[in-house]
This record gives structure tokens, sequence and C-alpha cells, in this order.
């Protein structure tokens, strides 16, 4: 069984579309659009966006039928790209003009708590609806963490097609041996325009590995429960 993610064709048809407007009209802030950046924009694009798959051809017109009505995925990926295009031509991979296989970052072979992704949804807590627009800051003990790459943002964001959903990848963290248990306390730290800030916090056990894990794995993952959020001048019913 041959399975697509049809999301992969659309955002690198926009990813390149945009990254040659903004060669042509000569953009200033635009240091780079080789190959590699490129692709650093697509992988951005896509961990924000929900995934629309297809199975061996079947239904592929249908699909790029109804992406192509879907005004709001067409603009949210337009966001997406100028913000992602804009974040990796600030940071840069080493030696990211190279080929694809010369420019990717060696392993290391050293004891590393590896953390597998986060995943969450931000609520309306009068309506249940997504929201969209909301900043989610991550913090371990107090401090905010690094992502894995440049294709992950901390804080994230939400926006109206990925329906209130946002999503951390945390950079492994070096430790001293492999086997090694550790309790990791996390919190959340949310804001939306208009709407109250609230603060959410989980712990995660994990046992360190023997090397970071370099590709992403969709079965090691954590859903965070719904967290919802009420206008300011909505009184929240949980403070009763």
């Amino acid at each position: 069984m041959n399975v697509h993610n049809i999301m992969e064709d659309v955002v690198a048809q926009h990813v390149n579309v945009i990254y040659d407007m903004l060669k042509e009209s000569k953009a200033a802030w635009l240091t780079c659009d080789c190959e590699n950046c490129r692709l650093d924009t697509i992988s951005y694009v896509l961990n924000r966006i929900p995934p629309k798959y297809v199975v061996s051809g079947r239904g592929l017109t249908y699909s790029k039928t109804a992406l192509d009505d879907d005004m709001q995925l067409k603009a949210d990926i337009d966001a997406l790209t100028n913000e992602g295009v804009k974040i990796i031509s600030e940071t840069k991979r080493p030696f990211h003009a190279y080929p694809r296989k010369e420019c990717e970052l060696k392993k290391n072979d050293v004891p590393v708590f590896n953390f597998p992704t986060f995943t969450g949804t931000i609520l309306d807590g009068t309506t249940f609806e997504p929201i969209a627009d909301a900043t989610i800051l991550l913090k371990c003990d107090g401090e905010v963490v690094e992502m894995v790459d440049r294709t992950w943002t901390n804080p994230a964001k939400t926006y109206k097609s990925t329906k209130g959903t946002y999503s951390f990848w945390i950079k492994p963290f070096q430790t001293n041996a492999e086997g090694t248990s550790q309790r990791f306390s996390f919190t959340l730290e949310i804001t939306a325009n208009e709407y109250t800030p609230i603060v959410y916090s989980f712990e995660l056990p994990l046992t360190s590995d023997s090397a970071a894990k370099n590709e992403l794995n969709s079965t090691y993952s954590v859903k965070i429960k719904d967290l919802v959020m009420f206008h300011k001048d909505v009184k929240n019913p949980m403070e009763d």
C-alpha cells in the first residue's frame, strides 16, 4: 500500500512560487533561496498544517479539487510560508548551500533524553470552537526549551486551518548515561488576543537513550488535553 500526504505537493508548490516571487522582486531580507532553505521552509509549513492522505492515487483528483476550493487553507499556507522563509533566512543550517546529503548534521553518539512530539488544541471556553492566532510558550523547569531545529518554533501559534492545534518537538537533552530515568516538569503559557491568558502544567517521565533520534516518529507523541480560554469579559466557571 502506497500512502501519500497530498499536502506535501501543495505546500512544495506554494513555497517554490513564493521563493521565486521574492527572488524576482529582490526582497532585501531574503538571504538565500537554495534547495536546502526551500526544503526547510516546506518542513516548517508541513509541521503546522493537518495532513491529507490518499492511497495509491485513488481520490487524488478529488482531493486536489477540494483543496483548490479551500481558500482559508491557501491563505494559511501562504502566511506560514512567508513566516518560514523569514525564519530560515535568519538562521541557516551549517553548509546549507552544499548538496543536501553534505549539509545534514552528523549524529552525536552520546546519551540523551529524547522527547516525544507534543500536540494539543486551544478552544474557546464558551463555544468550544478552535481558537486561531493563539501563542503557546513551552517551558521546562521554568526555562524556555529549544526545539529540535528551526522548522519547529517555541512559542508556537495556532491557525484557522489547523483548528486550534499546536505542536512541539524538543531538542534532546544530553545526559551522562543510557538508561537513566528522570521526570521533567513542563508548563504551557497560552495567550490570545481578547482572551484571558492561561497556564497549564504537566509532567513526563523519560528514560535516556544511547543517542539522539533525528527522525520524526509519529507513534512517539504525547497528546495534551484540550485547553480552553475565555474572553476577558467572560468569567471562567472553573474559578467559582
